[in-house]
């Protein structure tokens, strides 16, 4: 498809919706934000330009349109999130350019040393363990875990462009994907699922504690974990997929770096601290973006990067500038009320049906509503409440209910590079196309809902809990 077209594919997004007129009840600025949104969904899918460029061009017309006011609209910059985002890519520039990321690169070669498969169960199992105590996926998987998968690409001569998929694509994907189970897996998975335990209190008088979370997901979880990145390296395979000399060639580069510099042993006590912080937030209430920019600064202040490392890391304000206005945009369209009137427009569709056949075709429409969210957090804030409450007046089980809405809220970020504050970072290493992470991320879905779906009822039912 060449430019002209895929404008005029944008173009007839944003007329058809405004052409069909507004709902009764919506305001008109609601109406044209959420043209604006599905047409900078669109040009982010068929990217006439850049993605970073659509997003700027649909911020802009959100202002000028007045669907929002210009400081609403610029708001997503401001994001805590997006700045954590944004400090991922400078503390992983940290760690690359030390050499210490080449360093802890070959250690987990050599400690691990059978196959790039492994390599995804190793790192995969670090951010499942993190995330039983730390609620921060950017944290945890942006700013932990991605630095170091990052540089085992990078230790195999795996860049982005004609040597990705030597291992890299495979790894940064199926890690992340191992992320978003993750995330599922605990109450502390992600900041949000406290927000949608708090709702099924509050809404359906269901207690998800922590130890219920944990159990419900732990048997869908480890299958999901298991069979996941072993699907994924049947169907995206590595260049290099067995690393039988891995130990010899680990151990001579170990010897060629020799000793830790300075600027290494800089970068690994500021990156100890950050990570020490991060793990007990619950103590000094620090908040994780703040710990970040924190870290950036004292690798700046130390030399390790300079001004110059910050301004030119061109990727981390690339994906800045698209996920801050993407954020703002999901949120936005969150307060204006559009997410419950879907709710309940999708309610309508089952009236009469049977709870099960209900709650199956209900729990499809809101997983796959997150297409058009930025982040899982924006996705519970505006649907979870609606579409749980259409479910408990479909008949459908309270606990059954909820439990699938808020594992599913977590699983649906599978899907897209902006789904979840970790999908940009991931994403913007440069490793994967668009069309092959969606199309990956979409069979990841499936598999995942599957799994969940099928496994987790018979384990809650062994547990007697449905």
């Amino acid at each position: 498809m060449n430019t002209f077209l895929r404008w005029a594919a944008v173009l007839a997004t944003l007329a058809a919706i405004l052409a069909a007129g507004t709902p009764a009840g919506v305001p008109p600025e609601a109406w044209r934000l959420f043209a604006i949104f599905a047409a900078t969904i669109v040009g982010s899918i068929l990217r006439p330009v850049p993605a970073g460029a659509i997003v700027f061009l649909g911020v802009v017309t959100i202002a000028v349109t007045g669907a929002l006011p210009p400081a609403k609209a610029l708001g997503g910059y401001s994001e805590p999130l997006v700045w954590l985002v944004l400090a991922a890519f400078f503390l992983s520039r940290g760690v690359l350019k030390t050499g210490l990321g080449r360093r802890i690169a070959y250690i987990f070669i050599r400690a691990i040393r059978k196959s790039s498969l492994g390599l995804v169960y190793a790192l995969a199992g670090t951010d499942v363990l993190l995330a039983s105590f730390l609620p921060s996926n950017s944290a945890r998987a942006g700013g932990i875990i991605f630095p170091i998968t990052r540089s085992l690409a990078e230790a195999y001569d795996s860049h982005p462009g004609p040597t990705a998929r030597r291992l890299g694509a495979f790894l940064l994907f199926a890690v992340y994907q191992c992320d978003v189970i993750a995330c599922a897996a605990f109450l502390t998975g992600q900041v949000s699922n406290v927000l949608a335990a708090k709702f099924a209190h509050d809404i359906a008088h269901v207690d998800l504690s922590w130890g219920t979370w944990a159990l419900g997901a732990s048997v869908p979880a480890i299958i999901a974990l298991l069979f996941l990145p072993w699907l994924l390296f049947k169907l995206y395979p590595p260049e290099i997929t067995s690393t039988p000399d891995a130990t010899r060639i680990a151990n001579d580069e170990l010897i060629r770096l020799g000793a830790m510099k300075r600027d290494e042993k800089v970068m690994l006590a500021i990156f100890a601290i950050v990570a020490g912080l991060w793990l007990t937030s619950a103590w000094h209430h620090l908040d994780y973006t703040v710990v970040a920019l924190v870290g950036v600064s004292a690798l700046f202040l130390s030399n390790v990067l300079t001004w110059d490392d910050i301004i030119g890391e061109r990727a981390a304000w690339d994906v800045f500038l698209w996920y801050g206005g993407l954020v703002r945009m999901a949120a936005a369209l969150g307060e204006t009320g559009l997410t419950t009137r879907f709710a309940q427009a999708s309610a309508a569709y089952t009236t009469g049906w049977h709870w099960p056949a209900a709650l199956a075709a209900l729990l499809a429409i809101y997983v796959f509503a997150h297409y058009g969210f930025a982040s899982i957090t924006a996705h519970i804030s505006a649907m979870f409440t609606p579409f749980l409450v259409v479910l408990l007046a479909a008949g459908a089980p309270p606990f059954l209910s909820v439990i699938l809405l808020a594992y599913f809220s977590n699983l649906g970020a599978a899907t897209t590079h902006f789904g979840t504050t970790t999908s940009p970072i991931y994403f913007g290493a440069g490793y994967l196309s668009q069309k092959d992470w969606w199309r990956l991320g979409f069979i990841s879905l499936l598999v995942t809902l599957s799994i969940f779906s099928v496994f987790g009822l018979l384990w809650w039912r062994l547990l007697g809990w449905i």
